[in-house]
């Protein structure tokens, strides 16, 4: 995806270089459509330079900032020498945060998505978080949520939070569940207390995985799971339930999973 309008002065911006002259470097902007503009010989380095090309390359992809806009004469001016190695680093990164955006609505979208659907769609993330990135990464972690607040439709919503959970990776996320644990038969709490050891693991949850159960109310348990991902976590979850429930149906009682709590808040 590329932004269709201009960079605002003072905004750092990915460009590879097209042309060299004596007078200064040529520079193709990567996010803007159409966009190309000019470092001169004076912002390429501190000092005296006595020929550009020691400095850069044809194909090179820097990070410049803006330094003046020209509309009318479509000019813009820019500084390599202004970025400093932080600078440089976080905004390759964020680019390329952004070609793995675009490559994630490809997918999310279909083959057969026009342009204007997929503009609209690119910019109801980017005006929910920042980004195209930030959209799928929030996603991942918060599901629906995350875009409830959007005008996507339930199925773009749908198809944009199952692309990002197979794709995004993200520090960590946080999945609950809850476990309905009964046990009438003559091993009574005993019973129980197995079932919630079963649940949590034996001490066989992954070092990566933090798994926690607890009580809410009779005959409600919440399990907790943090994991690195959406798919870990979901599925050390709904694992986590099944063995409760293997348990305490080998005691001779009753279990049930479920996703919402049933019982009055605390």
């Amino acid at each position: 995806m590329k932004y269709s309008g201009w960079p605002e002065p003072g905004e750092l911006v990915v460009g590879k270089i097209d042309e060299i002259e004596d007078f200064g470097v040529f520079v193709d902007l990567e996010e803007y459509q159409d966009k190309r503009g000019l470092i001169h010989i004076s912002e390429v380095a501190s000092g005296w330079i006595k020929n550009v090309r020691d400095h850069v390359r044809e194909g090179q992809i820097v990070v410049c900032k803006v330094l003046d806009i020209d509309e009318s004469s479509q000019q813009i001016d820019l500084s390599l020498k202004d970025v400093n190695d932080h600078q440089r680093s976080d905004k390759i990164q964020e680019w390329k945060n952004e070609q793995k955006a675009d490559n994630w609505m490809g997918i999310a979208l279909g083959e057969d998505a026009d342009d204007e659907t997929y503009t609209a769609i690119a910019n109801e993330l980017i005006a929910a978080h920042g980004s195209l990135y930030n959209g799928f990464k929030q996603a991942a972690i918060h599901g629906v949520e995350a875009l409830e607040d959007t005008d996507l439709s339930e199925d773009e919503i749908d198809s944009l939070v199952e692309t990002a959970r197979e794709n995004v990776s993200v520090p960590y996320v946080n999945v609950t569940g809850y476990v309905d644990l009964e046990n009438a038969s003559p091993s009574g709490v005993d019973g129980i207390r197995e079932a919630l050891a079963a649940a949590e693991g034996n001490g066989e949850v992954p070092e990566e995985v933090d798994l926690e159960v607890s009580y809410v109310g009779a005959p409600e348990y919440r399990i907790k799971v943090r994991a690195p991902n959406y798919k870990t976590a979901e599925s050390h979850l709904e694992e986590s339930a099944q063995r409760a429930i293997t348990a305490i149906e080998g005691e001779g009682g009753d279990g049930e999973y479920h996703r919402d709590r049933r019982t009055d808040d605390e």
